[in-house]
């Protein structure tokens, strides 16, 4: 049994599923159904398809600056597993609603969080079904109601959506790229820091050209200059001060068949 201890205050969306077609305002319509005076704000609908670590990093670096009572609605890769299914937690107040394939896990820090199981979605793999289930378990939490859920544990991210350490460095991968160009990498400062143990760093591109320390504003630069930096959600990014990082170094998001072209290692000496 999971009790519901906060009314809800808002409501945001996180999909793959593009703004060329309806898909969204279904979505949005489906739900509206079975909630009264609530605003439905969305973080994004162009997660890259199948980028797990993008539609992860999206979630974390936007839901903190949410109010408690806030409901999390994650749309992405919802039927990817042979036997989908609809998880719970809650974290900080806020509650996520997404399907159980690992994007929570990367997201949200829920290691000693319960995960309830809202729906098997077994062979009944249908779009509108998913929404007017996720649609229930909102109204019940903004009615502060008791809600009858089993507990259940929660898949994990594959390996190969986690940066690569070693004694000597780190290899990273690119999981988000911004208007602007700047790339962010799937290392934390925290992780970095660890990894490095006070030693000299530096990542190097095409032409020979490296980055070997880490500044803290674009405006702190030249225009042109290459930079890195920890950004506001903690992830380290690669930018050019007034450019196209991803443009200039022709990085792009990580592919899973991909790697020779995604991969951007970090030395240490």
């Amino acid at each position: 049994m999971l009790l519901l201890q906060h009314g809800m205050k808002c409501l945001t969306l996180l999909s793959d599923l593009g703004l060329t077609d309806a898909s969204v305002a279904i979505a949005k319509g489906i739900l509206i159904q079975y909630t009264t005076d609530v605003s439905i704000i969305d973080i994004s609908h162009t997660v890259a398809p199948y980028h797990l670590q993008q539609a992860a990093y999206l979630l974390a670096n936007a839901y903190r600056h949410f109010p408690s009572g806030t409901i999390h609605v994650i749309l992405f890769n919802v039927f990817s597993e042979k036997e989908p299914r609809m998880i719970l937690c809650e974290q900080d107040g806020q509650y996520f609603i997404a399907p159980d394939n690992g994007v929570l896990s990367l997201a949200v820090n829920s290691n000693h969080k319960p995960i309830w199981n809202c729906l098997d979605a077994g062979k009944d793999k249908q779009f509108v079904h998913w929404l007017h289930r996720t649609g229930e378990i909102i109204s019940l939490i903004q009615r502060n109601e008791h809600v009858q859920l089993t507990e259940c544990e929660m898949k994990h991210a594959p390996l190969h959506w986690l940066p690569s350490i070693n004694e000597n460095g780190l290899e990273c991968h690119v999981i988000h790229i911004d208007h602007f160009g700047t790339v962010v990498l799937n290392i934390t400062q925290t992780q970095f820091e660890a990894a490095r143990n006070g030693r000299q760093f530096y990542i190097e591109f095409a032409r020979k050209e490296r980055v070997s320390e880490v500044s803290h504003h674009f405006s702190d630069l030249t225009p042109g200059s290459k930079l890195c930096r920890f950004n506001a959600a903690g992830y380290l990014e690669i930018g050019v001060s007034q450019g196209d990082a991803a443009g200039l170094f022709g990085l792009r998001l990580y592919q899973q068949h991909h790697l020779i072209y995604n991969t951007i290692k970090i030395r240490f000496e």
